[in-house]
């Protein structure tokens, strides 16, 4: 699925992909130049807008990394009201660094998270600030051609593949597929679990990726429910039912790609009423009455109001829902699992980039 929009927007695509095409041959021609850095740089980005899962991709290479090296996490800290570059510390909230570096923040607090729309300027920062990191993770970071990294992970939805897309505005395609072969590995992310072996086949054809190229399937897994409104590094709990056959939830979403997370919940309860928001919605007082009302008019016996992780964020500085609302309002955490037994592989991978090129041991 391609996602297109209107025809008429076709002519503007060309226009668009135009001048991509002549910033990323500028780059490619070194005629505009990119920065290198003598410190192991992992990239994570996609070509598409938003929807890849590019923030819990993040997170696992941070959990994976942080067992044998200082890591930090530079993101731009998209939609954030601040300026300039800034370090996540516990008196950080949304409007300073974003919602997905909050979400980082919070879930990873043992990893130093970092924001600055300059690139090039934030590692500057974070190597004088903080001289022992031994690894930066760029999140969503493909586009940003000043900085070259040293190792760049693509990621690619399931459901709407790079290659059946097309440019903005006609499609979602941030620059031409041509430019995948900047990365060193590609995921085919929110794959179903029991992908058959045949489709593999096909999308790994269809893709055509480099031979210097590796290629996994990820997908989603789904955790227990959080409370939205306690403790943010609470588990789960006991006041959720197991039995969810017979409650009624309001979903709340403000992410690209919602469809997942509907069907998820789908599974498990009878009646749901979707709240959809656009990516990164920030939230309005209009919004909490909307959502408390759409929690009354849930006809089910137990009613609760379920959202996404990285809403959760955004939803928790409104404190001012009522109750029962506010105590029945949960987030659930998700996670990336690799299919196919390719884990341990792609761990090998990225932990041997890190080793084999620490700042004084660098290797071309």
């Amino acid at each position: 699925m391609s996602y297109q929009r209107s025809i008429l927007l076709y002519p503007f695509s060309l226009l668009y992909g135009l001048v991509t095409s002549i910033r990323n041959f500028l780059y490619n021609a070194e005629i505009l130049k990119s920065q290198e850095f003598s410190i192991p740089l992992i990239c994570v980005g996609n070509l598409t807008i938003g929807g890849t899962g590019k923030t819990p991709h993040t997170e696992y290479l941070a959990e994976l990394l942080k067992r044998s090296f200082s890591v930090v996490i530079l993101s731009r800290g998209y939609k954030r009201k601040s300026s300039g570059f800034m370090f996540a510390d516990a008196n950080s909230k949304v409007s300073d660094i974003g919602d997905e570096p909050m979400q980082i923040f919070r879930k990873l607090p043992d990893i130093t998270v970092a924001v600055d729309r300059n690139r090039v300027r934030g590692i500057e920062k974070i190597l004088k600030e903080k001289p022992e990191t031994e690894v930066i993770i760029l999140d969503d970071g493909f586009q940003h051609r000043k900085i070259t990294p040293g190792f760049s992970i693509l990621l690619s939805d399931f459901d709407r593949l790079m290659i059946r897309d097309h440019l903005l505005p006609y499609g979602n395609l941030r620059e031409s597929i041509n430019n995948m072969d900047r990365a060193d590995i590609i995921l085919v992310t929110k794959s179903p679990e029991k992908i058959s072996p045949i489709q593999r086949r096909l999308i790994v054809k269809e893709i055509h990726k480099a031979p210097y190229q590796n290629l996994y399937f990820t997908s989603i897994t789904y955790k227990d429910p959080v409370p939205v409104f306690g403790n943010h590094l609470q588990e789960a709990t006991p006041s959720f039912p197991d039995d969810s056959s017979s409650c009624g939830i309001v979903l709340v979403t403000g992410i690209a790609n919602p469809k997942p997370f509907y069907e998820y919940l789908g599974k498990s309860f009878n009646e749901i009423i979707h709240l959809q928001f656009g990516d990164h919605h920030l939230f309005t007082l209009n919004d909490v009455n909307k959502i408390s009302d759409a929690w009354a008019s849930l006809r089910s016996q137990q009613k609760y109001v379920i959202t996404t992780e990285k809403d959760a964020v955004r939803l928790q500085e409104f404190t001012n829902f009522a109750e029962p609302v506010k105590s029945s309002f949960y987030y659930i955490p998700v996670g990336t699992k690799f299919l196919n037994d390719d884990q341990d592989e792609f761990d090998n991978l990225i932990v041997d980039y890190v080793r084999k090129n620490k700042r004084n041991n660098r290797v071309s």
